[in-house]
Protein backbone atom coordinates (compact mmCIF):
# COMPACT_ATOMS: atom_id res chain seq x y z
CA UNK A 1 0.00 0.00 0.00
CA UNK A 2 1.42 3.45 -0.99
CA UNK A 3 2.24 5.96 1.31
CA UNK A 4 -0.03 9.22 1.13
CA UNK A 5 2.78 11.32 -0.53
CA UNK A 6 3.29 8.55 -3.15
CA UNK A 7 -0.02 8.51 -3.90
CA UNK A 8 0.10 12.10 -4.40
CA UNK A 9 2.84 12.07 -6.47
CA UNK A 10 1.47 9.84 -8.56
CA UNK A 11 -1.59 11.69 -8.72
CA UNK A 12 -0.02 14.89 -9.63
CA UNK A 13 2.27 13.44 -12.43
CA UNK A 14 -1.19 11.75 -14.09
CA UNK A 15 -3.00 14.83 -13.94
CA UNK A 16 0.44 16.92 -14.99
CA UNK A 17 0.41 14.58 -18.09
CA UNK A 18 -3.07 14.84 -19.16
CA UNK A 19 -2.63 18.66 -19.04
CA UNK A 20 0.08 18.68 -21.64
CA UNK A 21 -2.24 17.10 -23.80
CA UNK A 22 -0.36 13.40 -23.79
CA UNK A 23 -1.65 9.87 -23.78
CA UNK A 24 0.64 7.26 -21.98
CA UNK A 25 1.64 5.80 -24.47
CA UNK A 26 2.93 9.38 -26.38
CA UNK A 27 4.38 10.49 -23.33
CA UNK A 28 6.12 7.30 -22.81
CA UNK A 29 7.43 7.34 -26.14
CA UNK A 30 8.51 10.71 -25.58
CA UNK A 31 10.09 9.32 -22.65
CA UNK A 32 11.90 6.34 -23.80
CA UNK A 33 9.77 4.11 -21.56
CA UNK A 34 7.90 1.20 -21.71
CA UNK A 35 4.16 2.31 -21.51
CA UNK A 36 3.51 -0.18 -18.60
CA UNK A 37 6.10 1.63 -16.76
CA UNK A 38 4.60 4.86 -16.45
CA UNK A 39 1.45 3.34 -15.70
CA UNK A 40 2.99 1.59 -12.60
CA UNK A 41 4.39 5.13 -11.96
CA UNK A 42 0.81 7.06 -12.37
CA UNK A 43 -0.63 3.99 -10.49
CA UNK A 44 1.46 4.72 -7.90
CA UNK A 45 2.58 0.98 -7.74
CA UNK A 46 6.10 1.77 -8.05
CA UNK A 47 8.12 4.45 -6.36
CA UNK A 48 9.58 6.57 -9.57
CA UNK A 49 13.17 8.04 -9.23
CA UNK A 50 14.19 11.84 -9.37
CA UNK A 51 15.77 11.69 -12.03
CA UNK A 52 12.49 10.19 -14.12
CA UNK A 53 10.03 12.78 -12.34
CA UNK A 54 12.68 15.31 -13.18
CA UNK A 55 12.15 14.29 -17.44
CA UNK A 56 8.17 14.35 -16.61
CA UNK A 57 8.29 17.75 -15.48
CA UNK A 58 9.97 18.81 -18.24
CA UNK A 59 8.04 16.51 -20.67
CA UNK A 60 4.73 17.95 -19.46
CA UNK A 61 6.29 21.85 -19.26
CA UNK A 62 5.29 22.05 -15.34
CA UNK A 63 6.43 25.50 -14.59
CA UNK A 64 8.50 26.57 -11.24
CA UNK A 65 6.71 26.79 -8.28
CA UNK A 66 4.58 24.01 -9.12
CA UNK A 67 7.65 22.11 -10.87
CA UNK A 68 9.53 22.58 -7.42
CA UNK A 69 6.47 21.11 -4.98
CA UNK A 70 6.54 18.03 -7.04
CA UNK A 71 10.16 17.77 -7.14
CA UNK A 72 10.19 17.94 -2.87
CA UNK A 73 7.09 15.81 -3.35
CA UNK A 74 9.49 13.25 -4.88
CA UNK A 75 12.21 13.41 -2.59
CA UNK A 76 9.77 12.88 0.54
CA UNK A 77 8.10 10.31 -0.92
CA UNK A 78 11.10 7.86 -0.93
CA UNK A 79 12.15 9.36 2.54
CA UNK A 80 12.35 6.56 5.09
CA UNK A 81 9.81 6.57 7.83
CA UNK A 82 10.52 6.61 11.85
CA UNK A 83 8.84 2.88 11.69
CA UNK A 84 11.66 1.41 9.70
CA UNK A 85 14.11 1.68 12.95
CA UNK A 86 11.96 -1.53 14.05
CA UNK A 87 13.55 -3.40 11.14
CA UNK A 88 10.60 -5.00 9.57
CA UNK A 89 8.76 -5.16 12.53
CA UNK A 90 5.57 -2.47 11.86
CA UNK A 91 3.38 -2.42 8.75
CA UNK A 92 5.37 0.12 7.10
CA UNK A 93 2.49 0.42 4.16
CA UNK A 94 -0.22 1.29 6.95
CA UNK A 95 1.78 2.72 9.83
CA UNK A 96 3.09 5.37 7.13
CA UNK A 97 -0.81 6.16 6.61
CA UNK A 98 -1.57 6.54 9.76
CA UNK A 99 1.01 8.79 10.69
CA UNK A 100 0.03 10.92 7.64
CA UNK A 101 -3.82 10.61 9.08
CA UNK A 102 -5.74 13.93 10.29
CA UNK A 103 -8.76 11.40 11.40
CA UNK A 104 -8.89 7.74 12.21
CA UNK A 105 -11.81 5.77 12.74
CA UNK A 106 -11.43 2.74 14.76
CA UNK A 107 -13.91 -0.27 15.26
CA UNK A 108 -13.08 -3.16 17.59
CA UNK A 109 -15.21 -5.64 18.89
CA UNK A 110 -12.61 -8.02 20.21
CA UNK A 111 -9.56 -6.08 21.20
CA UNK A 112 -8.18 -2.88 22.28
CA UNK A 113 -7.06 -0.77 19.36
CA UNK A 114 -3.16 -0.94 19.54
CA UNK A 115 -2.62 3.15 20.07
CA UNK A 116 -4.24 2.70 23.33
CA UNK A 117 -2.84 -0.53 24.72
CA UNK A 118 -0.54 -0.93 27.70
CA UNK A 119 2.49 -2.98 27.57
CA UNK A 120 1.23 -5.75 29.24
CA UNK A 121 -2.34 -5.66 27.68
CA UNK A 122 0.23 -5.80 24.03
CA UNK A 123 2.91 -8.35 25.41
CA UNK A 124 -0.29 -10.34 26.21
CA UNK A 125 -2.00 -10.01 22.58
CA UNK A 126 1.41 -10.76 20.59
CA UNK A 127 2.26 -13.78 22.61
CA UNK A 128 -1.20 -15.48 22.05
CA UNK A 129 -0.93 -14.08 18.24
CA UNK A 130 -0.14 -16.77 15.29
CA UNK A 131 1.30 -14.37 13.20
CA UNK A 132 4.81 -14.00 15.17
CA UNK A 133 6.34 -17.18 14.08
CA UNK A 134 8.21 -19.63 16.55
CA UNK A 135 11.30 -20.82 15.81
CA UNK A 136 12.60 -24.83 15.76
CA UNK A 137 15.89 -23.91 16.70
CA UNK A 138 15.75 -20.72 18.99
CA UNK A 139 13.24 -20.86 22.09
CA UNK A 140 14.40 -17.26 22.93
CA UNK A 141 13.53 -15.66 18.92
CA UNK A 142 9.59 -15.69 19.70
CA UNK A 143 10.39 -13.74 23.12
CA UNK A 144 12.43 -10.98 21.48
CA UNK A 145 10.48 -11.38 18.50
CA UNK A 146 7.37 -10.11 20.96
CA UNK A 147 9.61 -7.76 22.63
CA UNK A 148 10.46 -5.41 19.47
CA UNK A 149 7.13 -5.62 18.45
CA UNK A 150 6.01 -4.62 21.83
CA UNK A 151 8.50 -1.66 21.87
CA UNK A 152 6.90 -0.31 18.16
CA UNK A 153 3.72 -0.78 19.56
CA UNK A 154 4.39 1.73 22.27
CA UNK A 155 6.31 3.63 19.40
CA UNK A 156 3.19 4.14 17.40
CA UNK A 157 1.12 5.58 20.37
CA UNK A 158 3.38 8.94 20.44
CA UNK A 159 1.13 9.55 17.36
CA UNK A 160 -1.88 10.78 19.89
CA UNK A 161 0.21 13.11 21.97
CA UNK A 162 2.55 14.92 19.31
CA UNK A 163 2.32 18.88 18.87
CA UNK A 164 -0.63 18.46 15.52
CA UNK A 165 -1.92 14.94 16.59
CA UNK A 166 -4.81 13.38 14.06
CA UNK A 167 -8.31 12.70 16.09
CA UNK A 168 -8.97 9.43 17.16
CA UNK A 169 -12.34 8.29 17.08
CA UNK A 170 -12.63 4.64 18.64
CA UNK A 171 -16.02 2.37 19.18
CA UNK A 172 -15.02 -0.45 21.16
CA UNK A 173 -16.91 -3.91 21.51
CA UNK A 174 -18.37 -4.75 25.34
CA UNK A 175 -16.55 -7.71 24.75
CA UNK A 176 -13.09 -5.96 24.26
CA UNK A 177 -13.65 -4.29 27.64
CA UNK A 178 -14.47 -7.55 29.38
CA UNK A 179 -11.87 -9.91 28.51
CA UNK A 180 -8.91 -10.23 31.20
CA UNK A 181 -5.88 -10.08 28.59
CA UNK A 182 -2.97 -10.87 30.64
CA UNK A 183 -4.65 -11.71 33.56
CA UNK A 184 -6.74 -9.84 36.24
CA UNK A 185 -4.35 -6.85 37.17
CA UNK A 186 -3.31 -6.28 33.38
CA UNK A 187 -6.71 -6.07 32.55
CA UNK A 188 -7.40 -3.56 35.17
CA UNK A 189 -4.61 -1.40 34.38
CA UNK A 190 -5.81 -1.29 30.83
CA UNK A 191 -8.94 -0.29 31.57
CA UNK A 192 -7.59 2.70 33.22
CA UNK A 193 -5.56 3.45 30.72
CA UNK A 194 -8.51 3.78 28.31
CA UNK A 195 -10.06 6.17 30.85
CA UNK A 196 -6.58 8.53 30.79
CA UNK A 197 -7.05 8.45 26.95
CA UNK A 198 -10.71 10.37 27.18
CA UNK A 199 -8.42 13.00 28.97
CA UNK A 200 -7.09 13.71 25.68
CA UNK A 201 -8.76 16.56 23.56
CA UNK A 202 -7.96 14.59 20.46
CA UNK A 203 -9.20 11.09 21.96
CA UNK A 204 -13.62 10.10 21.42
CA UNK A 205 -14.02 6.31 23.04
CA UNK A 206 -17.58 4.62 22.73
CA UNK A 207 -18.57 1.69 23.94
CA UNK A 208 -20.80 -1.01 22.53
CA UNK A 209 -22.61 -3.19 24.88
CA UNK A 210 -24.17 -6.38 24.38
CA UNK A 211 -27.93 -5.57 25.35
CA UNK A 212 -27.64 -3.02 21.90
CA UNK A 213 -27.88 -6.87 20.02
CA UNK A 214 -27.59 -7.31 15.88
CA UNK A 215 -25.20 -3.91 14.76
CA UNK A 216 -23.30 -2.65 11.84
CA UNK A 217 -20.12 -4.00 12.85
CA UNK A 218 -20.78 -7.83 13.01
CA UNK A 219 -18.66 -8.40 9.96
CA UNK A 220 -15.42 -7.93 12.04
CA UNK A 221 -13.12 -4.81 12.91
CA UNK A 222 -11.69 -2.11 10.55
CA UNK A 223 -9.94 1.22 10.63
CA UNK A 224 -11.03 4.14 8.25
CA UNK A 225 -8.02 6.99 7.82
CA UNK A 226 -9.04 10.05 6.25
CA UNK A 227 -6.31 12.83 5.18
CA UNK A 228 -6.42 16.83 5.00
CA UNK A 229 -6.15 17.01 1.19
CA UNK A 230 -9.58 16.04 0.42
CA UNK A 231 -7.78 15.13 -3.11
CA UNK A 232 -6.36 11.79 -1.13
CA UNK A 233 -9.07 9.23 -0.96
CA UNK A 234 -9.71 7.52 2.97
CA UNK A 235 -8.15 3.84 3.20
CA UNK A 236 -10.12 1.51 4.87
CA UNK A 237 -7.42 -1.37 6.69
CA UNK A 238 -8.73 -4.61 7.89
CA UNK A 239 -6.32 -7.01 9.77
CA UNK A 240 -6.83 -10.79 9.39
CA UNK A 241 -5.07 -13.85 10.26
CA UNK A 242 -4.34 -14.69 6.32
CA UNK A 243 -3.22 -11.32 5.81
CA UNK A 244 -3.86 -7.15 5.59
CA UNK A 245 -6.80 -6.12 3.46
CA UNK A 246 -7.34 -2.55 2.08
CA UNK A 247 -10.57 -2.26 0.34
CA UNK A 248 -10.40 0.53 -2.37
CA UNK A 249 -13.60 0.07 -4.28
CA UNK A 250 -16.11 3.47 -4.04
CA UNK A 251 -18.96 1.00 -3.21
CA UNK A 252 -16.42 -0.93 -0.59
CA UNK A 253 -15.66 2.39 1.11
CA UNK A 254 -19.32 3.66 1.36
CA UNK A 255 -19.86 0.57 3.32
CA UNK A 256 -17.39 1.09 5.91
CA UNK A 257 -18.16 4.83 5.95
CA UNK A 258 -22.05 3.74 6.76
CA UNK A 259 -21.19 0.96 8.94
CA UNK A 260 -18.97 3.60 11.10
CA UNK A 261 -21.73 5.71 11.14
CA UNK A 262 -24.44 3.36 12.21
CA UNK A 263 -21.91 1.91 14.74
CA UNK A 264 -21.38 5.40 16.75
CA UNK A 265 -25.36 5.85 16.54
CA UNK A 266 -25.73 2.71 18.22
CA UNK A 267 -22.98 3.30 21.05
CA UNK A 268 -23.44 4.58 24.12
CA UNK A 269 -22.60 8.33 24.45
CA UNK A 270 -18.83 9.29 25.28
CA UNK A 271 -19.80 10.47 28.63
CA UNK A 272 -21.99 7.35 29.24
CA UNK A 273 -18.90 5.22 27.76
CA UNK A 274 -16.86 6.77 30.65
CA UNK A 275 -19.41 5.80 33.02
CA UNK A 276 -19.46 2.17 31.40
CA UNK A 277 -15.50 2.10 31.84
CA UNK A 278 -15.71 3.62 35.47
CA UNK A 279 -17.77 1.18 36.27
CA UNK A 280 -16.18 -2.10 34.76
CA UNK A 281 -12.80 -0.47 36.81
CA UNK A 282 -14.80 -0.70 40.37
CA UNK A 283 -16.12 -4.88 39.16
Amino acid sequence: MPTVRHRRLARELRIARERAGLSREQAARRLGCDPSKLSRVEGAKVRPKLGDVENMLDLYGVPSPDRDALLQLARDARKRGWWTTFGGVLDGAYVGLEDEATSIFSWQPQRIPGLLQTEDYARAVLTASPRIPTSPTDPNERWWRVEEHVRARMARQLLLTRPTPPTFHAVLGEGALRLQVGGPQAHRRQLERLLEATELPNVTLQVLPFTVGAHAGMDGSFVLLRFADPDDPDVVYIEGQEGDVYPESAEQLARIRLAEERLVEAALSPEESIGFLHRLVKE
